[in-house]
């Protein structure tokens, strides 16, 4: 397999030591023991509920062929492959740092509170059309997972994609500062995390760490479709950034108009800032074009031809959990599953709303699967009882209901309206899959904790493989 890095860059870049290494070279970075593939570098960080020194020796005899590790741990280590370092995460930071170096890629970073991820997809999905590119996977954007990220890339790659997530202030900035994006972007603030903040304007303040790292000259791209988007001008413009504004909203510098959903394709009118084109994306909800012009801008901004870009978006589809729809069964009649339980906060969950209630209602009925909304803090129960009216104009037939906090929707909601609530999506899941038939379209939207992603594979596992994506 081709080097990804030499042991003598490995030991340059975290100033660590070799002990009974025999390899030149490892070919690919790994923090999960069960994820090794033959001549890996297994990296044992300490996580919340582990600690992958306990896992060396099961990395080693799955290929591993060295492992970072702490100077602390490392005689208990005795006889195993290793490359010992002060700290093995700030050993896998320096990886990091040794890797962005070297790189002569353009580099994207992405936050936001809503659709960093999807929005990270449509950026990889149109940039790899351009040239080779190399992206964060599901949702590595923490301090691990950064970096994780921009060791594994590879010195060939052409541009780099990366997701930065946050749920505290002061946490984008030294990942900012690590990926040293051309353009970083953001796609929205919103009511999430208030957990951990006071106010939603701390959370756009937070957000907006992600212009620390920003390279000179660089672009701040930012949705100008919420209320803090003011906010995130001035900060951008404090970081001496270039600033331009997509979406829907009539101030935008670049704006989708005209929006339609076919039952096949969103559509929409690009214009502005010397774009008039049209814009088409696979999957329902005016928010998923929205993604899908960020990414066109991105790629402009890496000199990657709108028609270029455009023609990739119209093959794209929504990331698992994300938005992924699928006809389950038999052709003239399938099970339309509407897979978006990865993540829900106000606006998201409005979002999909929306989608859910444009979408053609077929033979069946509609029927709505919603989990609790996680880490809203003391205001959590209100926010899902204002979703009340959200949901009555989706037109749904059906609601099923998960999580603590949903009772206060629950209580919102027409009696006839609501066909169950439960505390877990286990205990759920009986009553939702007995309640489905051929015909009918599900919706589940949920945080990830809610744990309806389970639900979302024992629907597909009742009602057979799935016809078309």
């Amino acid at each position: 397999m081709a080097a990804l890095h030499t042991i003598a860059d490995i030991l340059e870049a975290t100033g660590g030591r070799a002990e009974n290494v025999g390899v030149q070279a490892v070919s690919s970075i790994s923090i999960d023991s069960r994820e090794i593939m033959p001549g890996a570098l297994f990296v044992a960080i300490r996580g919340e509920n582990f600690d992958g020194h306990d896992f060396v020796a099961k990395a080693v005899e799955a290929g591993a062929v060295a492992a970072l590790v702490s100077e602390a741990k490392a005689g208990g280590l005795a006889g195993l492959p290793l490359v010992v370092v002060p700290n093995a995460l700030e050993g896998l930071y320096g990886l990091a740092h040794f890797a962005r170096e070297r790189s002569s890629a353009r580099f994207a970073a992405v936050t936001g509170s809503v659709g960093k991820t999807s929005t990270k997809e449509a950026i990889r999905a149109v940039l790899s059309a351009a040239g080779p590119t190399h992206a964060s996977i599901r949702s590595f954007n923490n301090h691990w997972g950064v970096p994780l990220m921009l060791a594994r890339m590879d010195r060939d790659a052409a541009y780099g994609v990366f997701e930065i997530g946050m749920n505290h202030a002061g946490e984008i900035t030294p990942l900012s500062r690590l990926v040293r994006p051309h353009v970083a972007l953001i796609t929205s603030v919103a009511a999430a995390h208030l957990e951990f903040f006071d106010s939603v304007e701390q959370i756009a303040d937070a957000k907006a760490e992600i212009f620390a790292g920003l390279e000179p000259d660089g672009l701040a791209l930012l949705c100008h479709d919420h209320a803090r988007v003011q906010r995130l001008i001035r900060h951008a413009q404090d970081a001496e950034a270039t600033v331009l504004t997509y979406g829907f909203d009539e101030a935008a510098d670049v704006r989708i108009e005209d929006y339609t959903w076919d039952g096949a394709m969103g559509r929409g009118r690009i214009v502005g800032d010397g774009l008039d084109l049209a814009l088409a994306v696979p999957t329902p909800g005016r928010h998923t074009l929205a993604n899908g012009l960020a990414a066109l801008l991105v790629a402009r901004a890496f000199g990657v031809e709108p028609g270029v870009a455009a023609h990739a978006l119209a093959a794209h589809g929504a990331p698992e959990g994300r938005g992924a729809a699928y006809r389950l069964g038999p052709p003239d009649n399938p099970l339309t599953l509407v897979d978006e339980s990865y993540n829900a906060n106000p606006v998201s969950m409005r979002a999909a709303l929306e989608v859910f209630g444009q979408m053609p209602k077929g033979a069946g009925r509609k029927v709505l699967v919603l989990g609790d909304m996680r880490e809203l803090g003391s205001t959590s129960d209100a926010l899902h009882a204002e979703l009340a009216l959200d949901v009555e104009a989706a037109g749904p037939d059906l609601v099923f209901l998960v999580g603590d906090h949903m009772r206060a929707l629950a209580r919102e909601l027409p009696k006839a309206l609501v066909a169950g609530w439960a505390q877990s999506a286990d205990e759920m899941a009986e009553r939702v899959i007995e309640s489905l038939a051929y015909g009918d379209t599900v919706m589940l939207k949920g945080s990830n904790g809610v744990r309806l992603g389970a639900l979302v594979a024992r629907i597909h596992g009742a009602f057979g493989l799935e016809n078309e994506r």
